[in-house]
């Protein structure tokens, strides 16, 4: 009888007792143990079994677990008699930064204090006996959510030492998604104030703390050394690229279509993998999301379950406002291609609006995109950081990407599928109507800079737009934008799939009061430069007659829009 799947569940001894779904990875302890590295660090997407292998860490090591050796019975970690005897014998401290979301410095700092004032509630057994002397007792009572910067930066490193005085080992700590407070600080503005806290936080828990024995931290990201762990150089760090630890956090194939089979779902190998499959973690290329096959084979419907398990906020940021040749990039990538680009597996948030490849990089990291192949480094003639052919991950990965886009349109629905009706009849005037009310209501929603640049950020804008005309159109006529054709490259060419619609190219012009005395001149210029670069050449030599090409201009300055063909 098939096991049942519980979703959403975070202890292991819970799943462990209520015989519940599970896929052993307690080989993860043993593989860790045995590195020997003091600090590790390890980066997944989301809902990738981070938190439930943290927890089966704490199950295992913690002393609060002696005795309990009954939990991992059955077990690869239970076959060796050396393992059997460590479980239950160390001090574990366990923590998660996962609900530290805050807009504000002061809200995001409470919220950890709390975190640690809990931790030593916990542990309020050690002012018990003659384990702690007065100083450390009254330091022990001023740990609370008010407490100045230097108690809570050294709360993890006091408690490493008290618990060391009561057990007399050194202890494990686990941190969980400690990354989640810094990808909200860069979203809301207040990285600077946080990195510093958070910087000196690690540094007294992680690198000058003489009770420790060993620590981990999972998270989705790599954040950059110099941010928050400049003196850290004790870190292993293990990303999607690295080998270690690749089958430990997701389901190999392996064990996603025995899951199947255990669920008399054999016949659905082929949907699952299109859908879910395509993570690549270091030499592990078919690695499958576990919430998603988890809600799978418990709803047996194919459906985006992991891209709906988040707001995606710094995501949408990142596209929203990125340049015109990140839009671009995103067009081939929906239309099932794939980029070629550097990137850097060490985010610098507060770099990443001025930096392309950080883009990517993150999309990597967060599981949305997928390395195809990469250059080796042998092969380089410069030292340059090689280049990753990219690609989306999955179909169920396409189609978030699909979602948010229709959701940056959704405050101008109304005008913006007007404007399409309007393009459509060739209405110049519908259309020069309903684009400045999209103007109006969308152009905030791409402008995301502080200091923006007034003749690049409407060309985020139109990108965007093209973006949107995807999704709308994209059943009529394949779209491209920034090709070449003729002698130059146009900004947007739609070719019809059906003989009955005519094709279109698009000129966009920002107005320049140096050149030019208003947006009518500019309209010209715009129309003028589809001529004289002959844009219409790739149409025409692919059939399309030349009185069946519409051709348009769209002249812009700042929230004004004139079209005219």
């Amino acid at each position: 009888m098939a096991r049942t799947v519980g979703i959403g569940i975070q202890s292991f001894e819970k799943l462990i007792e209520g015989n519940y779904f599970y896929i052993d990875k307690t080989s993860f302890i043993k593989e860790w143990w045995e590195s020997g590295d003091d600090v590790t660090l390890i980066t997944r997407p989301r809902r990738f079994g981070k938190t439930l292998n943290m927890n089966m860490v704490e199950s295992f090591f913690s002393v609060k677990y002696a005795d309990r050796g009954d939990l991992f019975e059955g077990l690869s970690i239970w076959q060796e008699e050396r393992y059997r005897k460590l479980q239950g014998t160390y001090p574990v401290i366990s923590l998660s930064f996962s609900l530290v979301k805050d807009t504000t410095y002061e809200s995001a700092r409470n919220k950890i204090c709390m975190i640690l004032a809990d931790l030593y509630e916990d542990h309020r057994y050690l002012l018990n006996g003659d384990f702690l002397g007065d100083t450390d007792r009254e330091y022990f009572r001023r740990i609370n959510v008010n407490m100045d910067d230097v108690d809570a930066v050294m709360a993890l490193h006091k408690l490493s030492k008290y618990l060391y005085a009561y057990y007399g080992k050194k202890v494990i700590i686990l941190l969980d998604e400690y990354d989640t407070p810094m990808q909200e600080a860069y979203v809301d503005g207040y990285w600077d104030e946080l990195a510093a806290f958070i910087r000196s936080l690690f540094n007294a828990t992680f690198k000058t703390n003489p009770y420790l024995e060993r620590g981990i931290m999972t998270g989705i990201t790599r954040v950059s050394k110099e941010s928050i762990f400049s003196d850290l150089n004790n870190l292993e760090v293990i990303t999607m690229t690295s080998c270690k630890y690749a089958a430990s956090f997701g389901f190999t194939e392996e064990e996603v279509f025995t899951a199947l089979e255990e669920y008399s779902l054999g016949e659905k190998k082929a949907g699952v993998k299109q859908w879910y499959d395509g993570f690549v973690f270091g030499e592990y290329r078919d690695i499958y999301n576990p919430w998603s096959i988890l809600n799978f084979l418990k709803k047996q419907i194919y459906d985006t379950y992991w891209a709906n398990t988040s707001s995606n906020s710094l995501v949408k940021k990142l596209l929203q406002g990125g340049n015109s040749l990140v839009k671009t990039s995103l067009e081939t990538l929906l239309k099932g291609g794939s980029i070629y680009c550097q990137i850097d597996e060490q985010i610098v948030y507060n770099r990443l609006k001025d930096n392309e490849a950080s883009v990517w990089s993150l999309l990597v990291a967060s599981g949305y995109l997928k390395v195809l192949s990469y250059e080796q480094m042998e092969n380089m003639e410069t030292a340059r950081r090689p280049r990753y052919e990219l690609a989306i991950t999955n179909q169920e990965v396409k189609r978030m990407f699909f979602s948010m886009i229709e959701e940056w349109f959704d405050e101008a629905e109304s005008d913006y599928n007007n404007f399409v009706k309007a393009l459509l009849l060739d209405d110049l005037d519908a259309m020069n109507e309903y684009m400045n009310q999209v103007t109006l209501n969308l152009f905030s929603s791409f402008d995301v800079g502080r200091r923006p640049s007034g003749r690049t950020e409407p060309e985020r804008f139109y990108h965007g737009f093209v973006l949107g005309l995807m999704v709308e159109l994209a059943d009529k006529y394949k779209i491209t934008s920034n090709r070449e054709s003729g002698f130059g490259r146009y900004d947007i060419m739609l070719e019809p799939l059906a003989d009955h619609l005519d094709a279109m190219i698009m000129e966009f012009k920002v107005f320049n009061a140096r050149k030019e005395k208003n947006l009518e001149e500019t309209l010209r210029n715009a129309l003028q430069q589809i001529e004289d670069k002959k844009y219409a050449a790739e149409l025409i030599s692919r059939g399309v007659p030349s009185e069946c090409i519409r051709k348009y201009g769209f002249a812009f300055e700042g929230k004004k829009v004139l079209i005219g063909s």
